[in-house]
């Protein structure tokens, strides 16, 4: 049962975990968070419908009743648990993660997410400690709920006039397919439009730079404005300039701002993760935001910015959550505004390139995973070797270390996902970034 995770129930179909174990949590799921009524959707994977059909026996036999949301991106189930009132759903999906991975993610009250802190660790306790499966005397039904008409009714009130912008698009033949036509028409040059959940042109994970090719070279082909790809399930999307080039999903935290700061005129809290480059702030606070630094995942993402009532957030993984999405994420909502802003832009003859380039102020690591037992003896050293050299301005201690210093900051984390520690780092100089990583490879190279 290795499938249990900090975020979600996720892995190898058939390895991490079973027909049986999909019953059992969808059982458990009416049980942990005291409901009878269960919204269930699933992606386009190969394994999809038989684990639907597994988690949707369990559900029933529980005494629950199935909302059957049948083929779903992982927003429209978060749409439908909030605004219909359920305080239990379930997505049948993996994300991003390739074709042979399946898995759950799910939701409760408001489309909170349920993690392993939160509900998902009970729920693997009881299936590892042997807790009873009694059939209950009323079972449950299968009710249909297709609410997708509504879901796009919703997305369509956030939606400009494009007309001015060449777009390109990646659906990476996953669940966007489902709704992008009909929010964007037939006016983005897409690709990959298929839903197969056999992923057949790449992985549907947009972070890798090989899945962006792509996008990139029709990017250039079609001498769009801006290429826009989502991941498999449509909570996440990554964006390149109109030169195909990939931009870090974290600098589109603060190009968002121009919409909901400049252009809205709002005030408040924006949230982004503890990996977030330094420059997000520095280019947001002066519109008036007041940034808050939180935990990587969406399991605390979006707990948190309800938490603080935050107008939007984001983070490094390419996921932006919105107040007004129930404080959710969605990759379709989040691209629906990067174009409104991008649009006006456009207006005054500045292309993409050039706004990402007025917000990058720090040369930047990217993220450096090392695979090592002695995890958190590397994180402490690392923590200690820098701060007693050097004057922290700022010192962050949750899901790792966050240390800034006077003309750079590091991020030092364990994977929550995977047998890894992660590093990212970002300097003023290409100079001082390489000596800084290559003192802190050096450190944590030593616990190997």
């Amino acid at each position: 049962m290795g499938a249990f995770h900090a975020y979600d129930i996720r892995g190898v179909y058939g390895t991490d975990f079973t027909r049986d174990d999909a019953y059992r949590i969808g059982y458990f799921v009416p049980k942990l968070l005291k409901t009878k009524k269960v919204a269930l959707g699933q992606d386009c994977r190969i394994s999809s419908p038989e684990i639907h059909d597994a988690v949707a026996r369990g559900i029933c036999d529980a005494g629950a009743d199935v909302y059957e949301l049948e083929l779903a991106t992982t927003p429209y189930v978060y749409f439908v648990t909030a605004k219909y009132g359920f305080d239990a759903s379930i997505q049948i999906t993996a994300s991003h993660n390739p074709k042979e991975y399946n898995g759950m993610k799910v939701s409760t009250t408001n489309a909170l997410p349920v993690g392993l802190d939160s509900g998902l660790g009970t729920i693997r306790d009881w299936i590892l400690n042997g807790e009873p499966v009694v059939v209950a005397e009323r079972r449950g039904n299968v009710i249909p709920f297709d609410k997708k008409e509504e879901y796009v009714d919703f997305q369509m009130q956030f939606k400009g006039d494009y007309s001015n912008l060449s777009i390109g698009m990646d659906l990476s033949n996953g669940m966007s397919a489902l709704f992008v036509r009909s929010i964007f028409g037939d006016q983005p040059h897409c690709i990959n439009e298929e839903m197969d959940g056999t992923f057949p042109n790449h992985e549907p994970n947009p972070l890798i730079k090989d899945n962006v090719k792509q996008l990139s070279d029709l990017v250039k082909r079609e001498r769009c404005d801006i290429g826009v790809i989502y991941d498999g399930d449509a909570d996440r999307v990554v964006f390149t300039d109109e030169k195909g080039e990939f931009i870090s999903p974290d600098l589109m935290i603060a190009f968002l701002g121009n919409w909901f700061l400049k252009k809205k005129g709002l005030r408040g809290k924006v949230l982004q993760d503890i990996r977030s480059s330094k420059a997000v702030g520095e280019y947001l606070t002066p519109m008036g935001a007041e940034m808050v630094t939180w935990k990587v995942g969406r399991a605390y993402a979006a707990r948190k910015l309800r938490e603080i009532d935050g107008v939007y957030g984001g983070e490094l993984a390419g996921h932006y959550y919105f107040r007004d999405f129930f404080y959710s994420d969605s990759g379709i909502l989040a691209s629906l505004l990067v174009l409104n802003v991008l649009s006006e832009f456009k207006k005054k003859g500045v292309a993409l390139s050039k706004v990402i380039a007025s917000i990058v102020r720090y040369k930047n690591s990217g993220e450096i995973n090392f695979k090592l037992e002695h995890k958190a003896e590397a994180m402490d050293a690392l923590r200690d070797h820098f701060m007693k050299a050097e004057h922290a301005t700022a010192f962050y201690d949750f899901d790792g270390y966050r240390i800034e210093f006077a003309d750079w900051w590091f991020n030092i984390r364990p994977s929550n996902t995977e047998p890894y520690l992660r590093f990212i780092c970002e300097a003023k100089t290409e100079a001082m970034l390489e000596e800084k990583v290559a003192k802190a490879t050096e450190i944590i190279k030593s616990f190997d």
